[in-house]
């Protein structure tokens, strides 16, 4: 009888059937670092398919459009300010899930900061995506982007419309 004793009983250090390894999550649990992995996947692809802040801004103070060479995806910024304050900004463009999410996410967490809180969210995003601590100030959804650091060809992609910010507030010094 492989696999069990002359007893009827799993060998010792084996699992009985149906449960999971030693070290393992139970049957029918998902890990934690799975469960946050499956919710920062769902907020990249809800911002894909349903893309806050898309669209032409008529008005617009500042324009930057940047296109990533290797992939081919394509970014326009387009950002309204009322005095220092990103008052409105919206994007065009097209491209994979990774940079049209990220342009998504970025005009929803500039809108209403100041040009030094936006240029200090650049950095922190810019540090997490590059796989380094950015846990001085809270990133909310943003943090969905910590993965693609595992991925150094989508780091781009999550940095383009990100690129197109950085220039836009470096015109407004």
């Amino acid at each position: 009888m492989s696999g069990s004793t002359s007893s009827g009983k799993a060998p010792p250090g084996s699992a009985p059937p149906g449960s999971a390894p030693p070290g393992s999550a139970p049957t029918g649990h998902v890990a934690p670092d799975a469960q946050l992995s499956a919710l920062y996947q769902e907020i990249i692809l809800d911002h894909y398919r349903r893309p806050r802040n898309k669209g032409l801004l008529e008005a617009a103070d500042e324009r930057v459009q940047i296109r990533n060479p290797l992939c081919g995806d394509e970014v326009e910024l387009a950002v309204k300010f009322d005095g220092d304050t990103v008052a409105d900004a919206r994007f065009t463009g097209k491209g994979c899930s990774i940079s049209q999410a990220s342009a998504s996410m970025m005009t929803q967490a500039v809108k209403g900061k100041s040009r030094e809180e936006a240029a200090a969210l650049f950095q922190q995003f810019h540090k997490l995506v590059h796989g380094e601590s950015a846990a001085e100030k809270p990133l909310g959804e943003l943090r969905a982007m910590a993965g693609v650091s595992r991925f150094p060809a989508r780091m781009r992609c999550a940095l383009l419309a990100w690129g197109a910010l950085h220039e836009v507030l470096g015109r407004r010094k």
